[in-house]
């Protein structure tokens, strides 16, 4: 039987969307404010039994291939796949949220060396992709487009937001062929796997652990969000303002759009207001931007953290500064297409698959920079496409399929 998740927090994922129109969901345009009422939102995306969870997962060895952590899995419960199981190549349809930002662009090129790997084998014929630029209108009709095509042999999905996408997966479900759904979740249970690292209680309490334990009680953080109503992002913001609060740290929050230029105004505006100890953010995007707003402003480095982007990993280094870079596993894109040749395989695999998410520490960094040597700035660390062929020209030359 088809079973709803949480319909509570699918209202509260609606009404904040709502309440908070005029910060964008367009991660290209910047509305930035600071969140008044951003007390009351994290506590109504808080889930304590999920907090729970992932952060007991952060400590916990995945099954798995060695080496391969696209292939690993975390307590997982494996589901059946034998009703699936059909010999020749098959096709995938994709519906993406987008392509819009660096760490989804990598993800984009590592998933379409993967796919000429599984094109070689004749697991997979083609891949049909629709891309939906960061519209929830626009990726309800691009599935529904696959729906009424007939010609999906499998549905990917990576959804634009949660509460918005949950009947239009459910309708590919319904026409009784395999559903994988990566990356953002939805709230219903019908795919055949849903395929994410830890999570975003996971993201929050690794990088508001660090800052706790690098910072003095009372310390001031800004926290730079990209955007509202995005279930992952939500959940890094309620677990980091939870143990802020439980630990005297004063934290303000605003919403930047990921813009560089509206980051550093947001820094200056406050470092005008008074001393800044620590930046916590919610995606990487404009971490360096935000390190030069303190070197505009010739103040101290503050203790950060950003996330496993080639840029803040190199200014990190350059800087010396106090850093962290959490990680929300870039390889998982290469997990839905392998997802789909094991459906066909009949294999089982887990329901929902929870990736390996470890961020990068203090003395991993050069280990991460040395890898990545020539790898442009919006590359991302852990991306996990070194074994695919086209590596490493393919991420250098940053060439978007």
């Amino acid at each position: 039987m088809r079973r709803r998740y949480s319909v509570a927090s699918a209202m509260v994922g609606a009404l904040a969307l709502i309440a908070l129109a005029g910060c964008t969901t367009d991660p290209n345009v910047a509305a930035p404010s600071e969140d008044a009422g951003a007390t009351e939102e994290a506590v109504e995306w808080f889930d304590q039994e999920l907090y729970d969870k992932q952060y007991a997962e952060r400590s916990v060895v995945p099954e798995g291939p060695e080496g391969q952590p696209w292939l690993q899995y975390i307590n997982a419960e494996m589901t059946d796949t034998s009703a699936y199981a059909a010999t020749g190549a098959k096709k995938a349809c994709f519906a993406n949220a987008s392509i819009s930002n660096p760490w989804r662009q990598t993800g984009w090129i590592t998933m379409n060396e993967q796919l000429k790997v599984l094109q070689e084998s004749g697991a997979i014929s083609e891949m049909e992709t629709r891309d939906a630029q960061d519209s929830d209108d626009t990726q309800i009709a691009d599935i529904d487009y696959f729906i009424n095509e007939g010609n999906c042999d499998i549905f990917l999905i990576s959804p634009n937001s949660t509460a918005a996408m949950t009947p239009a997966v459910e309708r590919a479900c319904d026409t009784g062929k395999p559903v994988v759904v990566f990356d953002r979740g939805v709230q219903t249970d019908c795919p055949v796997t849903f395929i994410h690292p830890i999570g975003g209680f996971a993201w929050g309490i690794d990088t508001a652990e660090f800052l706790i334990e690098e910072l003095e009680p009372g310390s001031k953080v800004v926290a730079l969000r990209v955007l509202p109503g995005v279930d992952v992002l939500e959940q890094r913001w309620a677990a980091a303002e939870k143990l802020f609060g439980e630990n005297d740290i004063e934290a303000v929050d605003y919403f930047t759009g990921a813009d560089p230029a509206e980051i550093k105004k947001i820094i200056s505006d406050e470092l005008a207001k008074g001393d800044v100890d620590g930046i916590w953010m919610d995606a990487g995007d404009g971490a360096v931007a935000a390190i030069e707003a303190f070197e505009d402003a010739g103040v101290d480095y503050p203790v950060m953290t950003g996330e496993d982007e080639m840029s803040f990993l190199r200014k990190w280094k350059e800087t010396g500064l106090t850093g962290l870079a959490p990680v929300y596993s870039n390889f998982q894109w290469r997990t839905p297409l392998l997802a789909a040749q094991k459906i066909f395989a009949g294999e089982e695999i887990p329901k929902e698959w929870v990736l390996p998410q470890s961020p990068i520490t203090a003395e991993e960094v050069d280990q991460y920079l040395e890898a990545n040597e020539g790898m442009p700035d919006g590359h991302y660390a852990k991306f996990g496409g070194e074994d695919l062929p086209g590596y490493p020209q393919i991420w250098q030359e940053r060439v978007i399929p």
